[in-house]
């Protein structure tokens, strides 16, 4: 089953189908359900029949002692659960009148249909954009956002000389609604995981230099062990790959830890990678015993871009001296490795990209570095990754340390 099936399906689902199966999940019962609910028996059997047809699984057993959830039932239920404990909590965050209780109640009443357009909206950047990615007519989308605004009674859209534009609040709100419509989709793919199947997509960011090259050395062994499954990856610096994981572009993000604790990023470390001066083999500064700040400030530079790691420790390296000349700034490798091979520049690696360069480069006899990043992984922070997330971490776990050549590359330990 295809990425784009696993969508399709989690979308025809709708959230009073999830709010029925939660209630029987929870209550053994679809009796009891359906009084909780309001609804007949008949009706609560019907809607959970045709999302068991959906998801493509038997979800429930029925017994005369009550209605149990099999395998497939409770990894579904723990993914309808997130679904709503994250609905509510984006609402509480948005501000909506009566707190826990006003919020349970309005996610309730929130259709499909009305998350669908804001989160359409957010993405595709005006009405008219959303509108024709939906295949809707321009009126069915206002009218979608205005029952919306009426449920929340929190105005999301405000008028400008360009039509109708999302406000800041209702793009945070529909952020994480996106996140929390991703609990389905992952649900669907546990279940056809469970059944056997395993063709479908993760997406994985990687940072440039190490993040990149741990990814290269990982990948070949995910998908011997996934061989159906596809691998996007993505490869930008650490400001858009952050950005891309709050968004839910990407499920992880392999490389260089932020510096700065953050409440929306949950970070494992798996080594200590120190930063090294390099330059090409000789290098003038190669020929001296000892090199002290002041030789490397008659040298030009290429450093990171704004945000990055790499950036932060030049910054720090040259702290209450006059900084070097640095015209140039990527994050691009192949790029790198040319503007040292024919010049006298100086650049900032760590030791786990220097040893891959396989002598291409050289290490400057410079005193150790403070500033020592971490590389692991970086994910969104309360997000439940499947088990074939799980294995690709462990797999990257590995690779950081398994055949390394650098001593300095320290496991975390704790």
């Amino acid at each position: 089953m295809t990425d784009t099936t696993d969508n399709e399906l989690a979308d025809a689902i709708s959230f009073r189908q999830l709010r029925l199966f939660e209630s029987i999940g929870r209550l053994h019962s679809v009796r009891k359900a359906s009084e909780e609910c309001n609804l007949s028996q008949p009706a609560v059997t019907q809607a959970l029949a045709k999302l068991e047809q959906r998801v493509g699984a038997t979800l429930v057993e029925r017994r005369a002692s009550g209605s149990y959830l099999n395998e497939a039932g409770t990894i579904f239920l723990r993914r309808a659960e997130r679904f709503f404990e994250q609905t509510e909590q984006a609402l509480i965050e948005l501000g909506v009148p009566g707190g826990t209780g006003g919020a349970r109640s309005i996610a309730n009443r929130l259709s499909r249909a009305q998350i669908r357009c804001l989160v359409a909206i957010v993405d595709h950047g005006s009405f008219a954009n959303a509108a024709d990615a939906l295949g809707l007519s321009h009126a069915s989308l206002q009218r979608a956002t205005r029952d919306l605004e009426g449920n929340l009674r929190k105005s999301l859209f405000h008028r400008s000389a360009v039509g109708m534009l999302v406000g800041p609040q209702g793009s945070e709100f529909g952020r994480r609604m996106k996140l929390a419509l991703q609990e389905i989709e992952w649900g669907i793919r546990e279940i056809e995981a469970v059944q056997g199947g395993f063709a479908t997509e993760l997406s994985i960011g990687g940072m440039p230099f190490g993040g990149s090259i741990l990814l290269a050395t990982a990948l070949d062994d995910f998908v011997q062990a996934y061989p159906q499954v596809s691998v996007r990856v993505t490869i930008e610096n650490a400001p858009s790959m952050h950005r891309s994981l709050r968004c839910g572009e990407v499920d992880l993000v392999i490389g260089l830890l932020p510096e700065t604790d953050s409440d929306e990023l949950a970070c494992e470390a798996f080594a200590r990678t120190p930063y090294s001066v390099v330059a090409r083999p000789h290098h003038p500064l190669l020929r001296k015993g000892h090199v002290a700040i002041e030789d490397l400030l008659g040298y030009d530079w290429v450093v990171g871009t704004h945000g990055s790691s790499r950036r932060a420790c030049f910054e720090r390296l040259f702290q209450g001296h006059k900084k070097p000349r640095a015209p140039i700034a990527t994050c691009a490798l192949p790029g790198l490795r040319n503007l040292l091979a024919d010049s006298d520049r100086l650049t900032l690696m760590t030791c786990y990209e220097l040893e891959q360069e396989l002598g291409g480069l050289a290490e400057i006899p410079f005193s150790a570095i403070d500033l020592v990043p971490t590389i692991g992984v970086a994910m969104r922070a309360g997000w439940l990754p499947t088990k074939m997330h799980q294995d690709f971490i462990e797999i990257v776990r590995r690779k950081t340390l398994t055949g390394t050549r650098t001593p300095a590359l320290r496991k975390v330990v704790g």
